[in-house]
């Protein structure tokens, strides 16, 4: 078996492993499941030959910050790559808890790239300030801030307000 065999193996065990919660990040990030799969799957190319450097326990931090910056570089683009179509895709069904879910992904999705990405690091991927500092490349007090902020904009936001406030 030659090297180059077994570190595919080492890297194909890294996304089995690893590759559903690189998802649910980019579909927080994106709140579109092709997005998403585009999203991690570019990430994982663009990471891929850093494997044997970075090595098994470094990686996933690595795999992550292309993420975000890729994230970041997407949105900077003028154009999405969507194009109009006369025929709609069908509708997907719903589930118990589409509705929360889909209140979350409206509130989070009006918040800036930067505050939202701190948002899904700290709280859904649960990384420490200093984590999601070395991941998006930034300092801890820029961290704080954004998330400070962004913290306010959820509160006040209509989507996440309980039933009880509204009926109020």
């Amino acid at each position: 078996m030659s090297p180059d065999t077994r570190a595919d193996e080492t890297f194909d065990g890294f996304v089995a492993a690893r590759g559903d919660a690189l998802w649910r990040s980019a579909w927080l990030l994106t709140t579109d499941h092709q997005l998403a799969e585009d999203l991690v799957q570019t990430a994982l190319a663009k990471s891929f030959r850093a494997y044997d450097r970075i090595g098994p326990g470094g990686f996933e931090p690595y795999v992550r910050r292309v993420m975000f910056t890729t994230y970041i570089s997407w949105w900077r683009r003028k154009w999405r790559g969507e194009r109009p179509t006369e025929v709609l895709p069908e509708t997907g069904v719903t589930g118990p808890d589409t509705d929360a879910r889909n209140d979350l992904v409206a509130a989070l999705s009006g918040l800036p790239n930067g505050q939202r990405a701190v948002v899904v690091l700290r709280y859904f991927e649960d990384l420490t300030e200093q984590q999601t500092a070395d991941v998006l490349g930034i300092k801890v007090g820029t961290v704080k801030s954004q998330c400070s902020r962004a913290l306010t904009t959820l509160r006040s936001s209509p989507h996440l307000r309980r039933e009880e406030d509204n009926n109020d």
